[in-house]
């Protein structure tokens, strides 16, 4: 990378995204270490920090570090939107050429920036950062992120094994993110994956998460699971036929049986079989309800048309530009 600061007319170079969910006892430290590895970049970048409904001091402590550094900007939502809401928040608030986003928690190490930043510099248009070991992490939460990984992967239909929201996107790719794909449901990793356009992969190790423990439970793991497959796959459904064919093939089976047994002479068979049989076709149906029921969930949301995050408060940001982002969604909603 050359010696010379790469400066914008238009505005900063690079903007990173930085969602956090109850940071306070880290987001000081990960701020600083960011910072440290922005300067090294010598590039002109600023910190868009989105505080995702925090019930701790997250975002008073990023408005502080505000006071001494220009550079930082915060934005508070109104309540805890989930992260996908508080990423859409940060992306359309950016500025830059070129956009990162990164977890508060350091588990996305700040030190692979200036990696992304060259491979972008490249011309390639989306940079991942993919997860090459996960050595910090416990047993049961390597397996469960595996089998959620490849259930999306197996059935969705993109790749995201071992995928993570640390990412690089280039201006144009925002852009798209925002004004083109207009869902409330939004599953950023797939999205990314998704767009096709010039990307390529640098990998990491997956580093101490600092402060408490994990905000991702597996409840909340399962429901973007859910997300990712409605969104990006109707094969659930066509589950729901495959239960239907193997329901009649039962079915004519029992009714095979029972008629060769009525002309044989031989005693219908009774009350297991027929049990059994209900019992079977009893948990396709439901089984078939619920698929379906996820999908009119979803459906449900989408026509909601609820904007995907509602801001309380700002630091940082021009006056005009901040009262225009807080009714976008209102406004592109009253247009449609």
């Amino acid at each position: 990378m050359s010696n010379n600061i790469l400066i914008s007319n238009k505005g900063p170079v690079l903007s990173v995204v930085v969602p956090a969910y109850n940071e306070s006892v880290g987001i000081e430290k990960a701020l600083t270490e960011i910072i440290s590895i922005l300067f090294s970049c010598k590039v002109d970048w600023e910190i868009i920090v989105v505080d995702d409904g925090s019930k701790d001091d997250t975002y008073q402590k990023v408005c502080r570090l505000a006071q001494f550094e220009p550079r930082i900007k915060a934005i508070s939502l109104s309540r805890n939107f989930g992260k996908e809401g508080a990423i859409f928040a940060g992306l359309e608030h950016a500025t830059g050429e070129a956009v990162i986003t990164i977890d508060a928690d350091l588990q996305h190490p700040p030190v692979l920036i200036p990696d992304l930043l060259e491979k972008w510099q490249q011309g390639v248009q989306i940079v991942h950062a993919v997860k090459r070991a996960r050595s910090q992490e416990s047993m049961e939460k390597k397996a469960r992120a595996y089998c959620i990984n490849k259930l999306i992967s197996g059935l969705g239909g993109i790749n995201i094994n071992n995928s993570s929201d640390y990412k690089l996107l280039d201006a144009e790719i925002v852009d798209i993110i925002i004004h083109q794909l207009p869902e409330r449901e939004r599953f950023y990793r797939g999205l990314t994956s998704w767009l096709g356009f010039k990307e390529e992969y640098v990998y990491f190790d997956v580093d101490t998460r600092q402060g408490d423990k994990s905000k991702w439970s597996f409840l909340a793991l399962l429901e973007l699971a859910i997300t990712a497959l409605t969104s990006f796959t109707v094969l659930p459904l066509r589950i729901v036929t495959i239960l239907g064919i193997t329901t009649l093939v039962l079915g004519i089976t029992v009714a095979s049986e029972a008629i060769w047994s009525l002309f044989t002479g031989q005693a219908v068979s009774g009350f297991a079989t027929t049990i059994i049989c209900l019992l079977i076709i009893g948990s396709f149906i439901m089984i078939s309800l619920g698929i379906i029921g996820e999908y009119i969930a979803k459906i449900y949301e989408e026509v909601k048309q609820r904007p995907l995050y509602l801001m309380k408060a700002s630091v940082g940001f021009d006056e005009r530009i901040a009262e225009k982002s807080l009714n976008s969604e209102y406004k592109r909603s009253a247009m449609r």
